[in-house]
């Protein structure tokens, strides 16, 4: 073979050589990026999980029963680790397990997000009330805690907004519970329907809880709808705001922010007063 058809045919058989080499090596390449970004994206979703379950969860606020400690278009941070664990911590109510490891107490003042008795999957936020043994009732629209008024002070107004800007005057209580916590109420209705209820005696092992917007609030007093709740179902305590909007509009709605924000009520403390 003449020498040159010899180094043309050995220059194109290595040029084919290293075409292929080159892309096993960018496909390999390739693969290994897409690799690593699937492995990234599993270890974040990971740890969201860990931390949603075990340290702090997101909630917000799709009505007005806590007003006006708290108003729809809240973002709220929940502690998990406040109260231990029980099979509610986690997603879904899978855990294999009844009752909760590392038990912690809630305690009068303490505003909570517990799974609803009736169905165990619906969240509900509301205030500890009655605490295992105490007696509860309303009576003419006034807090009674083992037969003792709980102490209730008139302030100003809470002003409240509806969709379409305007405004309401609704009557505003400051009231402390007997360990000291203090917090805001609202009374719409002087005698609405839930301001005289029986003496409610809590079981042993469950909690009375009450939404601070007395008239407006389907909570421990409506037995037949919430009822007492089960320490089991306590999913952890409110702890402070981090994001709120106004208006209606919702969290991806950026475009929102700037009319919608309402910077006041953002990165507040939750906790009752002592």
């Amino acid at each position: 073979m003449p020498i040159d058809n010899y180094l043309l045919k050995r220059d194109v058989i290595f040029e084919v050589w290293t075409k292929k080499f080159m892309a096993e090596n960018e496909k390999a390449d390739s693969d290994g990026g897409l690799w690593e970004t699937i492995k990234v994206i599993l270890q974040a979703l990971i740890l969201a999980l860990i931390l949603r379950t075990f340290v702090v969860q997101p909630f917000s606020i799709p009505s007005g029963s806590m007003m006006g400690t708290l108003l729809v278009g809240d973002y709220l941070f929940v502690s998990k680790y406040s109260y231990g664990y029980s099979r509610y911590s986690f997603p879904f109510g899978l855990a294999p397990f009844e009752g909760r490891l590392w038990e912690g107490t809630p305690r009068q003042g303490d505003i909570a997000v517990f799974k609803l008795p009736r169905d165990n999957s619906t969240d509900y936020i509301k205030r500890v009330i009655g605490m295992p043994g105490d007696k509860v009732q309303m009576i003419d629209g006034v807090l009674h805690l083992n037969g003792e008024a709980v102490k209730r002070e008139k302030i100003e107004d809470f002003i409240d907004k509806d969709a379409f800007g305007g405004e309401r005057a609704v009557a505003q209580y400051r009231e402390t519970l007997p360990n000291g916590k203090t917090y805001l109420t609202l009374d719409l209705n002087p005698n609405g329907f839930s301001d005289n209820t029986p003496e409610f005696t809590v079981p042993e092992g469950h909690y009375f809880m009450m939404g601070d917007n007395r008239d407006n609030s389907t909570d421990s007093r409506v037995q037949g709808q919430v009822g007492f709740i089960p320490l089991e179902n306590f999913v952890g305590r409110a702890e402070f705001l981090f994001f709120s909007l106004q208006g209606g509009a919702s969290g991806w709605q950026i475009w929102k922010w700037p009319t919608s924000l309402r910077y006041e009520r953002m990165f507040n403390g939750l906790r009752a007063d002592r």
